[in-house]
């Protein structure tokens, strides 16, 4: 009787982990990639302008400054955008006649609540 118990347990057992398996690969497969950055057109040379900042508020690499990068690399005019963590710093190189102090400032800040984030020292 203990024997029976046994092996109908892990018959159900194996079934629930194949069911499992199979529920699990179906929900994967509409799982979309995550979005990258998207392809920047070049600025011409006359335009092209870099800045500098301070960003306070910063808490972590990977929720803060990964996502505020993310956020000012995929404006329009914006060549490229690091933000350093350890640093709390931010260089963006961007064409000067779409994006300017005000407009890379604005991102930051809206990434958090509007709070969180406060940029400083601004040098272009």
């Amino acid at each position: 009787m203990k024997f029976t118990k046994i092996i109908a347990s892990l018959a159900i057992t194996g079934l629930v982990f194949v069911g499992c398996k199979k529920e699990e690969d179906k929900n994967l497969a509409n799982i979309k990639p995550l979005e990258t950055t998207k392809e920047h057109k070049a600025i011409p040379a006359e335009n092209v302008q870099t800045a500098s900042f301070e960003i306070e508020g910063m808490t972590c690499a990977m929720g803060c400054a990964k996502t505020i990068e993310k956020e000012l690399s995929n404006l329009d005019g914006v060549e490229k955008a690091t933000v350093d963590f350890d640093k709390k710093t931010a260089t963006v190189t961007f064409d000067k006649t779409i994006q300017n102090e005000n407009s890379l400032t604005t991102v930051v800040q809206k990434t958090g609540d509007g709070k969180t984030y406060k940029v400083s020292n601004f040098k272009s």
